[in-house]
């Protein structure tokens, strides 16, 4: 067992309108810039212990996700954390954001749903915890 790495430092988004993107993460995510060059910009939600955003202008518009082949659903590889799922769900509802179906256990409440960023980057939020978190 490796005992080289103990977190996740920084997580990487390419975007194609940086100014844009970094309105809708700050807006969305309640992040601050930390950092802002021409091509990318460094966002923070100020908790130890948490990733930073790292926005990278690119001209290319793929979209971060993947299909499950087990299944057929479309995966976000970044969940974000949430203890008000339902509400955060309605609110982006609200603000006209692509979200997926909302999914909870109705045996112990936890679930969650993806949302799109402008560039179509599939994000998604949950209510579940794991030890250590």
């Amino acid at each position: 067992m490796s005992n080289f790495i103990s977190h996740i430092a920084t997580l990487e988004i390419p975007v194609t309108n940086l100014e844009l993107s970094i309105e809708f993460y700050k807006d969305i995510l309640g992040v601050e810039v930390e950092f802002k060059g021409e091509k990318n910009a460094m966002l923070s939600f100020k908790k130890k212990g948490v990733p930073t955003i790292f926005l990278v202008g690119t001209e290319g518009r793929k979209g971060i996700s993947f299909n499950n082949t087990n299944n057929g659903i479309e995966h976000s590889i970044i969940d974000f954390y949430t203890p008000n799922l339902k509400e955060f769900y309605q609110w982006l509802q609200d603000k006209n954001i692509e979200v997926t179906t909302l999914n909870i256990n109705e045996d112990h409440g936890f679930g969650g749903f993806g949302f799109k960023d402008p560039d179509g980057n599939l994000l998604s939020a949950t209510n579940v915890l794991h030890e250590g978190q």
